[in-house]
């Protein structure tokens, strides 16, 4: 959480450990900042031109990411073993009854209300895509695509420029937001979640279950959960 903003961030780096935790770290003091500084001066000129479609806080968290990719973009053209360190970001600001949302690449965010376990953020996979495309898939292709699900086709620090997507969702008393790397659910079924989350008052103690559980099922990857509840709006 970044000061008394209640801005949420999950970064998960990418280009071999050192590098993807540079790329990462980038992320998440850049976005950070980002909200800082617009926080505090309502005149302070921003890098990216607003999209009229979305709220303020909305064009915040979007300008700040596409800032992030930035700053990650010169970072790696100073070296050439960095050039292919990069993040997936997903970012949550709490204003109010409404929870702003951005993302890019496969970390996610999931809200529990009411005993019900929803993912409120959509994978940018290579799986997705095809899926989402006019084209007809057969089995066969739906066979090849699976074997590279976990190819994602948008992260900081891969070009220039980043689409980040960007919605509002409403919030309620007790709910409990989680945002993660995919290093959490792929190891863990969407009920083991469910059932370790909604044993632990402490979501502290959650999240650290939840990371032991998921090194237990073979932790092939980066863990990172965080847990957010809503106790007041």
């Amino acid at each position: 959480m970044v000061d008394d903003e209640r801005l949420f961030i999950v970064a998960d780096g990418m280009g071999g450990h050192e590098f993807g935790e540079v790329a990462s770290q980038i992320a998440v003091e850049t976005l950070a900042g980002f909200f800082r500084e617009t926080s505090q001066d309502d005149e302070i000129t921003w890098p990216f031109k607003l999209d009229d479609e979305r709220t303020y806080e909305g064009n915040r968290l979007s300008a700040g990411i596409k800032l992030a990719n930035l700053r990650i973009r010169e970072a790696s053209s100073s070296s050439e073993s960095q050039r292919k360190m990069g993040t997936t970001i997903v970012a949550m600001h709490v204003s109010g009854t409404v929870a702003h949302v951005a993302h890019v690449g496969d970390s996610r965010i999931y809200r529990v209300r009411e005993g019900v376990f929803e993912q409120i953020t959509r994978d940018h996979s290579l799986w997705n895509q095809y899926m989402d495309s006019d084209e007809e898939i057969t089995d066969e292709m739906r066979e090849y695509i699976g074997r590279y699900k976990n190819v994602i086709t948008r992260a900081l620090g891969m070009h220039d420029n980043v689409d980040v997507d960007v919605f509002d969702h409403d919030v309620q008393i007790g709910d409990v937001f989680m945002l993660c790397s995919d290093g959490l659910t792929d190891m863990l079924e969407n009920d083991h979640i469910l059932e370790l989350i909604g044993a632990n008052d402490d979501l502290d103690d959650a999240c650290t279950e939840l990371v032991a559980a998921a090194n237990e099922a073979g932790g092939v990857d980066n863990i990172t959960v965080m847990l957010v509840r809503v106790d007041e709006e």
